[in-house]
């Protein structure tokens, strides 16, 4: 893979020099997150810069090159009894570890696990002026200074192009049960919040419907013992449904109905007062509301309890909750330093830089 690396190093040097935008591209299955790019912009190809370059199942720890299909390096810690921790999303079967680390998506395990930045040890990327640049290692415990291996994570490509990730991983669970409760969406969302703070090996909360949904995970003992004192029914085919869940795969996400927001608010929120149609995952943290309603309307619902609103699918623009003044100075600093030509996905990440 030297060639290639050299390949595309030389290709971003040559755009920063020429101030041309370049558009980063891998397997193409998460197009609708984050803003349009200037169709003017060069394609940087980047799903033939693929393969597992080391796994370390001892060490719990596997390194990857960016345009490496999702799926095969979940095959390959499957087959070691481990997994991808956050539970990342594929939103299509080309999924790569590139977009799912330059779009910092995360699953239903997110706040019981963390979140995908959370397991990113370390990055080699190739910055705006072509340089190949490391970060981070392959330990917990390494860095010294700025951990631009995790500002990576949901940068959209804006700051470097990914070239290789290592990534914390952790052993699969070896029991999972998932119990199912009728409730409104006031008292699921009281319930969560109650249910989190117990010793329970809780790895997922959604509500949809009328229908509360906690997922257990760990030890079958510990899991017994909790179902036993939680009650409610025990729901069949548990991976069928978190995949679901975790793909958009459940009608609620199905009909093409939009826009689609993503909300995100502290846990015990109370429901908020937006016509449309909710659903909770994370166990109240994390909202997904269709609604007609005008954008500035959602984002001051959200904002007056502390959260934030994205379009995750529909033609509204910023797609992305604007980020106070102070905040977007700083992140217009550091994509200077890291790409002081602006070349790197411009506008991908907000409609400024």
């Amino acid at each position: 893979m030297a060639d290639l690396t050299e390949a595309l190093a030389a290709q971003v040097a040559e755009a920063h020099h020429s101030r041309s935008p370049l558009a980063l591209t891998g397997g193409g299955s998460k197009p609708f997150l984050g803003e349009a790019l200037d169709r003017d912009a060069a394609a940087l190809e980047l799903g033939a810069h693929r393969g597992i370059v080391s796994y370390d199942c001892g060490e719990l720890v596997i390194t990857a090159r960016a345009g490496t299909p999702l799926a095969e390096i979940e095959a390959a810690l499957d087959a070691e009894g481990q997994r991808l921790a956050f539970e990342p999303p594929h939103y299509g079967e080309a999924a790569t570890l590139g977009g799912t680390i330059a779009t910092g998506v995360s699953g239903p395990s997110r706040p019981y696990a963390g979140a995908a930045r959370d397991f990113v040890l370390g990055t080699r990327i190739i910055n705006g002026r072509g340089e190949v640049l490391r970060f981070g290692g392959e330990v917990m415990k390494n860095v010294a200074g700025y951990d631009l291996s995790r500002l990576m994570v949901g940068a959209f490509g804006t700051l470097g192009v990914l070239l290789e990730i290592s990534l914390k991983v952790l052993p699969a669970p070896r029991f999972t049960r998932t119990r199912v409760f009728e409730y409104d969406q006031a008292a699921a969302i009281e319930r969560f919040n109650t249910w989190g703070l117990k010793p329970w090996p809780i790895t997922g909360a959604y509500w949809e419907d009328g229908r509360a949904y906690l997922r257990l995970s760990g030890a079958e003992s510990s899991v017994r013992a909790a179902m036993e004192t939680l009650g409610g029914e025990t729901l069949a085919e548990d991976d069928t449904f978190w995949t679901d869940v975790r793909e958009h795969r459940r009608v609620f996400f199905t009909n093409n109905r939009s826009p689609l927001w993503r909300l995100s608010v502290a846990p015990a929120t109370p429901p908020l007062d937006l016509v449309g149609e909710t659903v909770m995952d994370w166990g109240g943290a994390q909202r997904w509301l269709i609604s007609d309603r005008p954008a500035e309307t959602v984002r001051e619902a959200v904002a007056a309890h502390g959260g934030h609103a994205s379009v995750y699918r529909g033609a509204i623009s910023p797609r992305q909750h604007p980020m106070p003044a102070p905040l977007l100075r700083l992140h217009k600093r550091l994509k200077q330093s890291m790409d002081p030509a602006g070349i790197l996905n411009p506008g991908r990440f907000c409609p400024d830089f």
